[in-house]
């Protein structure tokens, strides 16, 4: 039997979703956030929700989130943070994985594997 290749995250490519639109400004990157459905309709009328939650990352998570082209893998955005920050990175790859991951969980992007 052959052993099965292990997958790195670091070779992913996120990709942003286009569920959700996002603007910068002065370098701040807020992403809005509609929220839909039923139960949403509901909080909406019933509790007073907004409509659209506007989330405001940090300079860390802004500068990321602006170098996700669908083309780079989650280990060259690691490369550029650590250019750009330095130390102040630093845990770099612990970091990057749970932002990335966050970011995942909350439908703001998608992975595909490296080259396909």
């Amino acid at each position: 039997m052959a052993k099965k290749k292990q997958e790195n995250y670091l070779d992913y490519v996120p990709v942003i979703l286009s569920t959700n639109t996002w603007s910068v400004e002065d370098g701040k990157v807020t992403i809005h956030m509609e929220h839909r459905g039923f139960y949403a309709w509901i909080a909406q009328k019933f509790f007073r929700r907004p409509r659209i939650s506007h989330i405001d990352l940090d300079k860390h998570g802004s500068y990321i989130f602006q170098q996700i082209d669908g083309q780079r893998t989650v280990g060259e955005l690691a490369q550029l943070m650590h250019a750009q920050f330095g130390a102040e990175a630093e845990p770099l790859y612990d970091r990057l994985v749970k932002y990335m991951q966050i970011l995942y969980n909350n439908k703001f992007i998608g992975y595909r594997k490296e080259g396909k």
